[in-house]
């Protein structure tokens, strides 16, 4: 096989067991049923496709970086400042929503707080940007009931670190052992 296509074709993600897969998709699947119901009951437009990408991240690589509370909130709210501020300023022009993705992707870097779904939201504010205080709710709400749902769903077995401990852990979190929940994991110790 060429070196390109082996690169191309070369898997990188660590290898897991069903139970994990398993309860990661219905981690995802209830966050998304619960944001649904709240978007019943309160009217917000809750089901916004960023968060279904949230969902993603939060329950298949708790242990990521990009999947860690801080993240999430001060992605989610930068986005959303630089949109509503580009949607007002310039309205709804594909160029300026372009060029507010790039201004989200530096801040979030620069700020250390990057979670890719919330590039999203600028093309999603030009969008709304009549409606920027309801967008402020959705997405609070929206983060609010995923987070909760990820520490319910990650301290069930098999169990993971949600929130991470501390920076540099694995991408993936170790599984806990049921007899060694109270240990520390490897990567606690110092």
């Amino acid at each position: 096989m060429p070196e390109l296509m082996r690169l191309i074709l070369t898997r990188h993600e660590p290898i897991r067991g069903v139970p994990e897969h398993l309860k990661s998709a219905l981690g995802a699947a209830a966050s998304m049923l619960m944001i649904g119901a709240l978007a019943e009951v309160t009217g917000l437009p809750l089901l916004v496709a960023p968060l279904g990408a949230t969902a993603v991240i939060l329950f298949g690589y708790p242990g990521s970086a990009l999947a860690q509370p801080i993240n999430i909130f001060g992605s989610y709210f930068v986005a959303t400042i630089i949109g509503v501020a580009v949607a007002l300023f310039f309205g709804d022009v594909w160029w300026a929503s372009a060029g507010a993705v790039g201004l989200t992707l530096f801040l979030m870097q620069t700020l250390r707080i990057t979670h890719p779904p919330a590039g999203a939201i600028p093309v999603l504010a030009s969008a709304m940007h009549e409606d920027s205080t309801r967008l402020f709710i959705t997405l609070l709400v929206g983060c609010l009931g995923i987070l909760v749902m990820a520490i319910i769903v990650h301290g069930l077995p098999p169990r993971r670190r949600y929130p991470a401990p501390k920076p540099g852990i694995p991408v993936q979190t170790p599984v806990l052992e049921e007899s060694r929940m109270s240990e520390p994991a490897a990567f606690d110790r110092p």
